[in-house]
């Protein structure tokens, strides 16, 4: 069992998930799509209308069935919201996140996919960055 200690110190994902069909169709739709070596990802700016907290982020995870079975794709999720969850500082304000991995990511060692993670999430708050300048 973890300490209260060690519960304290770790940031929860599901303050920044992702949770509703319609809030990935909404993102799907005012987003592009980015491709990387083992996933893809769609970054949508919220519009300044948004119901939703204006500076806070919200990170989605779509893991196909064409990937694998169940616990394969749990597995990917697993590794994937612990990568999120260690670098939230790095997600970009006022956005919605989709990451979409591939089936590279099962045997890709942790290291690397946190490394390419924390790529996207920096290339993810500079197009942020550059969308939110004031043009003049």
């Amino acid at each position: 069992m973890n300490s209260p200690s060690s519960q304290v110190q770790r940031q929860s994902f599901a303050g920044v998930r992702l949770q509703k069909h319609a809030d990935y169709q909404r993102a799907y739709a005012l987003s592009r799509k980015h491709q990387s070596s083992s996933l893809s990802w769609f970054l949508a700016i919220r519009p300044d209308d948004a119901p939703v907290e204006k500076t806070r982020t919200r990170v989605g995870l779509t893991v196909g069935k064409v990937i694998g079975k169940a616990h394969e794709r749990n597995r990917i999720k697993r590794r994937m919201r612990d990568i999120v969850r260690r670098h939230l500082d790095l997600l970009p304000p006022g956005c919605d996140l989709i990451l979409h991995p591939r089936r590279t990511v099962l045997s890709i060692e942790f290291a690397k996919l946190e490394t390419e993670l924390v790529r996207i999430l920096k290339q993810a708050q500079s197009e942020a960055a550059r969308t939110h300048a004031p043009v003049q």
